[in-house]
Order: C-alpha cells, then sequence, then structure tokens
C-alpha cells in the first residue's frame, strides 16, 4: 500500500497502563495515515505464561493460580484505562478461558504444542487491550488475528513462515482493513498452521512479525520503538562508553543481529533488505529522536561493537571407536540439530571430536545429548557466554578478555567470536 507504515512495539512499551497511553500519545501525531501496528505481550507476561506451561506440564497443581495472577495483573491495567463494565473485559476474559480448556485436559505430549496453546494469549490479551484503548480516545482501530495472515509449518515454537500463502492472507485480510481506514493493530510473534494450531515463530519473535507484514504489504518503512535511543554499539546494561550508530547497513544490522545483538530479533532484517524497505529503530521514550536508519545504504567505517549472548552451552561431541568424525557423523548431527531447531552459534572440529556452542534456554540441549549418546560420547559445559566483537581492536579484545576462561575463539574478517567462562577473580589480600 501507498505510505503503509509498520509499527511494533515490545512488552516494555505496554507494560503498564502509563506506557499504553504513552504508545497512543505517539500514534496519535500519525493519525489519518494508514499504519499496521504490531505489539508484544505486555512486560514480562511471556515468561509467567512459561512458569504456567511447567506447572502444566509437571502437573505441580499451580498452573491455573499463576494464570489468575496474570489475569489479574491484566485487569488492574484495564481498571487503570476503561470504565467498569466496559466490553474489553469479556474480550480479554475469553481469551483467559481458552487457556483455562487447555489447563483442563491432560498436558499434551508434545511439549512445544502444549507451550505456543498457551503462551500466545499474552499477545492476544495485549493487542486486545492496547486496540479498545486507541478506539476509546478516538484513533479507530481494527484488531486482526496474525494467525489468520501467518502461514507456517508444524514445528511448534520455532514456526518456519510459508511465505506464498502468508503475502496471499495478508493482502486479502490486511489490507481491506487499511484500506477501509484508520490502524490495524494485530499481535506479534505468533502465527498458525494449515489446520488452524497456534504456532510461535521463535523467542522475541515480534520484529520479525512486523518485517513479514512490511514485506507482504510492500510498506514504505517499518519502525520498532525501543527503551534505546536506536542501535548501540554494545548492552548499555553490560558497557559504558557505548554510542548511538545514525545508520547501518542492513549486512552489518544481519551480521549484529545474528550474533546476538538483542536490540532486533535475528530474523527481521532479511524480508526487508529482499524489498530494500527502511527500517527505523526509535524510543518510545523520546520518540522525537533521530534514532537509527538501516537501509541498502552502505557505510565504510564502524567502530567495534559487542554482543553478547548469555545461557550458552558448549557441546563436545567424539566418536565411541576413536574414529575419526567423518562426513556421515557429521550429517547425522545435523539432521538432529535442524530437526530440533537448535541454533548453533560457533562451531569446531578435529579429526576425533567436533565441539558446537548453541544456546541453551530450554530443554533442546538435553533432548540433543539423549538423542546422539548411543554413537558418541557428549559432554556438556554450560553457563557460558559467547562474546561476539565485529570490527575488533587489540584493546577492546584484550579488556573482554579479563577475568574469564576463554574455551573457544573463532576469527574472520571482521568478527572476532569467543565461548567464554567468568572466573573469580581474588584479591591477595582475601587469599591471605
Amino acid at each position: 500500500m501507498k505510505n503503509l507504515k509498520v509499527f511494533k512495539f515490545g512488552g516494555s512499551s505496554v507494560r503498564d497502563a502509563a506506557n499504553v497511553k504513552n504508545v497512543t500519545s505517539i500514534l496519535q501525531s500519525f493519525a489519518g495515515r494508514p499504519i499496521l501496528i504490531v505489539v508484544s505481550a505486555m512486560g514480562k507476561t511471556t515468561n509467567a505464561l512459561e512458569e504456567v506451561v511447567g506447572a502444566h506440564a509437571n502437573k505441580t497443581g499451580k498452573a491455573f493460580d499463576l494464570l489468575n495472577a496474570i489475569r489479574d495483573q491484566h485487569y488492574r491495567i484495564m481498571a487503570e484505562l476503561f470504565d467498569p463494565g466496559d466490553e474489553v473485559y469479556a474480550a480479554v476474559n475469553d481469551q483467559f478461558v481458552a487457556v483455562e480448556w487447555v489447563l483442563e485436559e491432560e498436558p499434551h505430549e508434545n511439549y512445544d504444542y502444549m507451550y505456543d496453546q498457551i503462551v500466545c494469549v499474552g499477545e492476544l490479551v495485549s493487542s486486545t487491550i492496547v486496540a479498545a484503548y486507541l478506539n476509546k480516545i478516538g484513533l479507530p482501530t481494527s484488531w486482526l488475528d496474525a494467525r489468520d495472515v501467518i502461514l507456517t509449518d508444524e514445528i511448534y515454537r520455532e514456526g518456519w513462515v510459508q511465505w506464498e500463502e502468508t503475502v496471499e492472507r495478508a493482502k486479502a485480510k490486511a489490507q481491506p482493513l487499511l484500506e477501509k481506514g484508520g490502524f490495524v493493530l494485530t499481535q506479534g510473534f505468533i502465527g498458525s498452521t494449515d489446520s488452524n494450531e497456534t504456532t510461535t515463530l521463535g523467542r522475541e519473535g515480534s520484529d520479525y512479525t512486523a518485517a513479514i507484514f512490511s514485506f507482504c504489504l510492500d510498506a514504505e518503512d517499518m519502525t520498532i520503538w525501543k527503551d534505546v535511543p536506536g542501535v548501540l554499539t554494545a548492552d548499555p546494561r553490560l558497557f559504558d562508553n557505548i554510542v548511538k550508530l545514525d545508520r547501518l547497513s542492513y549486512r552489518e544490522a544481519i551480521e549484529m543481529t545474528y550474533y546476538g545483538a538483542k536490540v532486533i530479533h535475528p530474523k527481521t532484517i532479511k524480508p526487508l533488505q529482499n524489498k530494500s524497505i527502511p527500517l527505523y529503530v526509535k524510543s518510545f521514550i523520546e520518540p522525537q529522536g533521530e534514532g537509527t536508519l538501516i537501509s541498502s545504504d552502505v557505510e565504510d567505517h564502524y567502530p567495534p561493537m559487542v554482543a553478547v549472548e548469555r545461557n550458552q552451552a558448549l557441546v563436545y561431541i567424539s566418536t565411541r571407536d576413536f574414529s575419526f568424525v567423518a562426513e556421515h557423523h557429521m550429517s547425522v548431527l545435523f539432521n538432529h540439530i535442524a530437526n530440533l531447531r537448535l541454533q548453533v552459534n560457533m562451531m569446531q572440529n578435529t579429526a576425533i571430536s567436533f565441539a558446537v556452542c548453541v544456546n541453551d534456554i530450554d530443554d533442546k540441549v538435553e533432548r540433543f545429548a539423549q538423542q546422539i549418546q548411543g554413537e558418541f560420547k557428549v559432554m556438556i559445559d554450560r553457563q557460558l557466554e559467547l562474546i561476539t566483537v565485529r570490527h575488533a581492536q587489540p584493546a577492546v579484545l584484550e579488556n573482554l578478555r579479563k577475568g574469564k576462561i576463554l574455551l573457544m575463539e573463532e576469527r574472520t574478517k571482521d568478527t572476532v567470536q569467543m565461548v567464554v567462562k567468568n572466573v573469580q577473580v581474588l584479591d591477595w589480600k582475601e587469599v591471605e
């Protein structure tokens, strides 16, 4: 659509009533323009819903109590935004009731399937609340179920988008609502299968959702609204003396997000690059700021940029008969990795061993080890960090290695990666 903008607001931007009002104040300045808005679950709701999933799977008897606490939190937010008896209360309650139906059944044998059916309520509820509030204050907004648009395969928790069908659905479902006028508001993170079962696109996948809609509807540009002023050279919670990047090429952004920069989901950039759709990263705290522009314009020089991925596991694999780790072994290993959608961040091999660094955020590492232990010896080193430095300088690398044991390192032309374990450095006076 001509002049279509796609906005994505993350969980922190809608975490409470004050932030919902702040989002609406940003949107008021765009009244009358065609805008598709993608919102995440409020605050840490997804984390809380993961506890519900775990409680149900383990039959602890706490699942309903945990769910009710999440519902109460959303009702407290609604009480600050709406009058008693507003129809939004019934709509939100219906969505929580759908989760109760899941909890009334025995835990599903496919944990990932069950996860998606429960966790999706976070985005459904937040989008319902924000859309209702926009309509209340006079900004006409149509609510769109993202599951009616984004079609994925049947791999739960990491659905792969079926692009051709998704483009057709977007034009059939979203475009008429946009042409009608007003905003269209939908959910990040979720999609559905051919059989209308809910799937999710991977943790923190709302950025990717916005990119999918931008691609399908030929958006003029896309904006991710964050609590930082733009793309920074490192995480401000971990490092001092960081700077904001005013411009960034698609290629550099892809490299940074792939290696763990948290400001954008890794899958976000490619759909935009394919259609040369500019991406802005701006602050919802200071919306007038320029932010960072990511586009096809190439910058020749960048300062050192650091990404830190915590919760890493280093899996050491060797054959049981001391034979070489040959091509047929690698084929077996990577089939298991692909089937589990295990994210590989770094790997090295010798004649008789193979080491792979992966995200250790759920039970996938254990499942991988169980599947291969009949043929291979497996050892897992956990609680590690993966540090990636783009455009590294010696002094930067030296500082990053302080107080750490280096377990694995890899260098390419523009990138240095290190898998490290933090060590406690004792003062000699303490030892004495």
